[in-house]
This record gives structure tokens, C-alpha cells and sequence, in this order.
């Protein structure tokens, strides 16, 4: 009865505060008033139910009750597996329809990602514009299924206790069906959503996941806090307060560019003037995003299997510090990737534009590799910190569930995930005229 109570305790704060910011307010009543930004919202919304629902429908042939016990005493896993539960917003320990989430489509996602780099085939692909996008998504698809093919009997065999199957008969191979069919349904939900929706469809889904076990982290936290001496209450404030500083700087880090400032010479075509302006080329402090974190932690599996369960204690010491290491190396290796000089060069040189005091060419590439590595270095260092940060809040007696949100991928994924989505309906405000969503300060690519 007492979870309840602060529960709705919370929630009237929470309303109450909102209530009171008029400049919130003005602008939920002009996003109201714009009929195609109301539509997608709501279809989003609609859609993100869907696929919430969907995650508590248990798998046939499985005793929920005995898994449910079987969960709890098992306790809060560790390691990757506890990341895919976030994820998932808890469909991977309920073994729901929607257990693996989109996990097989970002590992396919990868995967064609690093043989468009590797293989001239998928490389031309790449080049082949709008065309080319749908032939990558194909294969990205049918990877997607080969992956299924693979996670979902090792996720059935490892993860579903043999006793809490009712009828084994057929048991594995009816749920690799069934497993394979919610991924590729989740799928379709991102893209709908993607298409007619607001934000980037895959990544909202995977945010609602991760935000739908905040509460549930909160509210034992709490109760954990209420259960010791009068000083908890002020660990519980002091928690929050680190929490908030936390979010703001992965905001702040997040956004963090280097503005490379680009002359374009002037160009006379019939009676018009081109170019003879300067313009940037941002690069991000964090190019990389999540993805060195992601890499890191799959990685960090293999020394578990050679020294034995011991390594994947995530508090430990060794854990961490490899892992640290890892995501340093992994942001110099995917930026390397993603990040391509000698294109910027290329593509300044062939629009008439030139780096002030650099010479065009072989000099242009150096200039902006050795910007991009020297920037990397402190952007790595970032995401090792943030790496580790669930693990000192787990030494410092913060509750499992709730040090997950104090750093990792969900930190990185929640803030990415809000930017993006706050930036395409404060486009739609402005290009309505009405005021953005921020009375001071701006949204990234606002202007």
C-alpha cells in the first residue's frame, strides 16, 4: 500500500510542476493546434502501446507464475544480459513474444554497416542513392532473420528454466517461430512509426523499453532508501541530484561539436552570385554514440568464458577497467569508420570550398583527421566514464535496476533519443511560426 502512496505522491508533484511552466503549456496547446504533428504524435503513441503490450504476453507453453519466482530468485542479472532486459523493458527475463526486442536488426544493422566499408559490392550499393538504401535494408532483414535463427533456441535454452516449461514437446522450435515473428513485427512497428510517426522509430522503441523500468527502479530505490536510517532519505536526495548532473552533462557532451569553418570561393552563373560565404562543417565531439559501449560489452563476454563467471561481476575492478579500455579503443575504431576525411576533402574540393590558411587536398584530409582524433580523446574518455558509472553506483549501495540509469548505453540512448525527437517537433513549430520548445537556449540544429 505504501509503493502506491508515493507513487501517486510523485505523480501529483510531477503534475503540478508541469502545470505551473506556462511556457510548457504554450506549447503543448501550439502542438495541439498543428494537425500533422498532432496526428503523429498520437500514432506514435498508439504504436509504442502496441508494442508495450505486447512485451507482458508471456510465451506459450511456459508457466509464468514459476518463471516469475524463478526470476526473483535469480535477482538482477549483470553484464549484457541485464542491458538486453533494459532494453527490452523487462521482456527478456519475462520470456515474452518480444523477448530479443530489436537487438538481431541493430546486430544485422552492424554488420551491413562494416561490409559496406569491407565489400565493394555492398559499397556500390551505398552510392546507389534511394535505391540502393532499400537493397541494404533488404539484406539488413533477412540478416536479421539468420541472427533470430541463432539467438532465439540459445535464448530459449538458457534463459527459460526447463521447470517453468509446461509442455516441452515442440517447446523450441513453435517458440523460435514465435520469437522470430515479434522481432520481425517490432521491426515493422519502427519503420511505421519512422514513416508516418515522429522521431526515428527503432530508437524510440528501444528508448520506451529502457524509460519503462525507471518507475519500477525509482520506487524500489526509494523503498530501499525509507527502510534505513534518517540519513538515507538524504543519500536518496544527494542520488537524484548526482542523477540530474549526470543527464546534463551526456547532454552536453552529446551535442558538443567542433565547428571546422569553410570558405566557398564566389561563382558567377548568368546574372546570379554563388558561394563567397562561410559555412562549418560540425564534428561531433561524440561520433561514435553508443555503439564502442555496445561493441565493448559484447566483447567483454569472451574473457568470461576462458577465467569464469567471476569476470562478468560487473563491480569488479578488472570488469570495469577492461571495460573502460575497450570503449576507448572501439570510439578510435568506429570513428575511423564512420568519419571519412578524404569524402570531406573531396566533396569541399569539388563545391569550390577550402579551409581558411589549409591548403585544398592531401593537406585538407590531414587537417581534418588530426582535428577529428585530437577531439575523439576526450569523447572516448566521456564514454568510458559513463561505462562504468552503473557500476560505482552499485559500490555506493544504489539499487541495481536504478544504477543502470545512471550511465552505460540507456544514459546515451534516452538523451539521443529525446534530442532527436524534441528537434523534429520544435521544426514543426518553427516552421509554423509559433516559439520553439526552450525559452533560453537552443536545440541542437535549430537554426
Amino acid at each position: 500500500m505504501n509503493k502506491f502512496i508515493i507513487v501517486g505522491v510523485i505523480l501529483v508533484v510531477l503534475v503540478a510542476l508541469l502545470a505551473s511552466n506556462k511556457k510548457l503549456v504554450e506549447t503543448l496547446k501550439n502542438i495541439y493546434k498543428i494537425e500533422e504533428l498532432r496526428k503523429r504524435i498520437l500514432f506514435t503513441l498508439g504504436l509504442l502501446l502496441i508494442y508495450r503490450l505486447g512485451s507482458f504476453v508471456t510465451l506459450p507453453g511456459i508457466n509464468h507464475h514459476i518463471l516469475e519466482l524463478q526470476t526473483q530468485a535469480a535477482g538482477e542479472q549483470g553484464g549484457l544480459m541485464g542491458l538486453l532486459n533494459v532494453f527490452t523493458g523487462g521482456a527478456f527475463s519475462q520470456a515474452s513474444i518480444f523477448a530479443l526486442g530489436v537487438m538481431p536488426y541493430i546486430t544485422a544493422s552492424i554488420i551491413i554497416q562494416l561490409l559496406g566499408i569491407m565489400v565493394p559490392y555492398f559499397r556500390k550499393m551505398q552510392r546507389e542513392g534511394e535505391s540502393g538504401r532499400r537493397k541494404m535494408n533488404q539484406w539488413t532483414r533477412f540478416l536479421t532473420i539468420a541472427v533470430l535463427l541463432l539467438q532465439a533456441p540459445a535464448y530459449l535454452k538458457t534463459q527459460v528454466p526447463s521447470i517453468a516449461i509446461a509442455h516441452p514437446e515442440g517447446f523450441i522450435l513453435t517458440s523460435t517461430i514465435i520469437l522470430i515473428a515479434g522481432t520481425m513485427f517490432i521491426m515493422w512497428l519502427g519503420e511505421k512509426i519512422t514513416d508516418k510517426g515522429i522521431g526515428n522509430g527503432i530508437s524510440l522503441i528501444i528508448m520506451i523499453g529502457i524509460v519503462a523500468r525507471l518507475p519500477h527502479a525509482f520506487l524500489g530505490e526509494v523503498m530501499l532508501k525509507l527502510q534505513g536510517n534518517a540519513g538515507s532519505i538524504i543519500m536518496l536526495i544527494v542520488e537524484l541530484v548526482f542523477l540530474a548532473m549526470v543527464f546534463m552533462l551526456a547532454i552536453a557532451i552529446v551535442q558538443a561539436v567542433r565547428k571546422i569553418p569553410v570558405q566557398y570561393a564566389k561563382r558567377i552563373v548568368g546574372n546570379k552570385q554563388y558561394g563567397g560565404v562561410r559555412q562549418y562543417i560540425p564534428l561531433k565531439l561524440n561520433a561514435a554514440n553508443v555503439m564502442p559501449i555496445i561493441f565493448a560489452q559484447a566483447l567483454m563476454f569472451i574473457p568470461g568464458l576462458i577465467w569464469g563467471g567471476q569476470w562478468l561481476m560487473i563491480q569488479g575492478f578488472w570488469y570495469n577497467f577492461t571495460l573502460a579500455v575497450l570503449v576507448i579503443a572501439f570510439t578510435y575504431f568506429y570513428t575511423a569508420i564512420i568519419v571519412n576525411p578524404q569524402m570531406m576533402a573531396d566533396d569541399m574540393k569539388r563545391n569550390g570550398g577550402f579551409i581558411p590558411g589549409v591548403k585544398p587536398g592531401k593537406s585538407t584530409v590531414t587537417y581534418i583527421d588530426n582535428v577529428m582524433t585530437r577531439i575523439t580523446l576526450p569523447g572516448s574518455i566521456f564514454l568510458a566514464l559513463i561505462t562504468i558509472l552503473p557500476a560505482i553506483a552499485m559500490v555506493i549501495g544504489i539499487n541495481p535496476s536504478f544504477a543502470y540509469f545512471f550511465g552505460g548505453t540507456s544514459l546515451l540512448i534516452m538523451v539521443g533519443v529525446v534530442l532527436d525527437t524534441l528537434k523534429q517537433i520544435e521544426s514543426y513549430l518553427l516552421n509554423r511560426h509559433y516559439d520553439g520548445l526552450m525559452k533560453t537556449g537552443r536545440i541542437q540544429g535549430r537554426y
